[in-house]
């Protein structure tokens, strides 16, 4: 078991509320909750360490990803699961570039611990932030777009009314469990979510379990 699975994991209070009320709503959820017993959201680490990690695992495989990130995180020499900013954005980009990361993904993680440090992201204020104001500060970070920050909403905020019409899993989850298969736009995505609300978070977590059941974490 790594470091990170050690880390005590929080799940939201709103879950078993959301699984009656979609179970009552949605024939299709009404099938797929029980298929999955006790599993459920988890939210582990800090805002910060989670970003990063999402930067890093950019467009290569979860192994490589994490043996990149062992790398980066030593280099901080703190704990796996709490990168202090102040600390990433004082490393020097070649040191980091040893690490096995890109030029890119260094200019990222070095805008990132800017971003916290400078305080151009309201850390603190984030609980009584609407999604949607959270989401405009995550984007300005360069190498952050909207389905990065819908993750982070999910698995870090667990905020429980996230609909990533952008994420391909969540789209051939409806397309097989609603349309037989059948490739679905956004537009039709978008209406089978709205039956969902205010637990889309959660109908999507059960999508993506329906196409691999290993539950995700970020």
């Amino acid at each position: 078991m790594s470091p990170r699975d050690q880390v005590l994991a929080v799940t939201p209070a709103y879950w078993d509320d959301a699984c009656r009320h979609l179970s009552r709503r949605d024939r299709v959820m009404k099938k797929l909750i029980p298929r999955f017993g006790e599993a459920r959201l988890e939210s582990r680490g800090d805002a910060f360490t989670t970003l990063a990690r999402s930067i890093v695992g950019q467009q290569i495989s979860v192994k490589a990803a994490q043996s990149v990130w062992n790398k980066f995180a030593a280099l901080v020499d703190g704990p796996e699961m709490h990168l202090p900013p102040q600390t990433v954005n004082a490393l020097d980009p070649l040191t980091m570039r040893g690490a096995g990361l890109s030029a890119r993904k260094t200019e990222y993680l070095l805008d990132l611990a800017r971003h916290f440090v400078d305080g151009t992201v309201h850390v603190a204020d984030w609980q009584q932030m609407d999604d949607e104001a959270i989401i405009d500060e995550l984007v300005a970070i360069r190498g952050i777009g909207r389905w990065t920050a819908e993750m982070f909403l999910i698995f870090h905020l667990m905020r429980p009314n996230v609909l990533p019409l952008d994420d391909l899993g969540l789209l051939k989850g409806i397309s097989l469990n609603y349309f037989s298969g059948e490739p679905v736009s956004r537009a039709e995505a978008r209406e089978v979510g709205e039956a969902w609300a205010p637990y889309r978070s959660v109908a999507t977590w059960y999508i993506w379990r329906s196409l691999d059941p290993l539950p995700v974490s970020y």
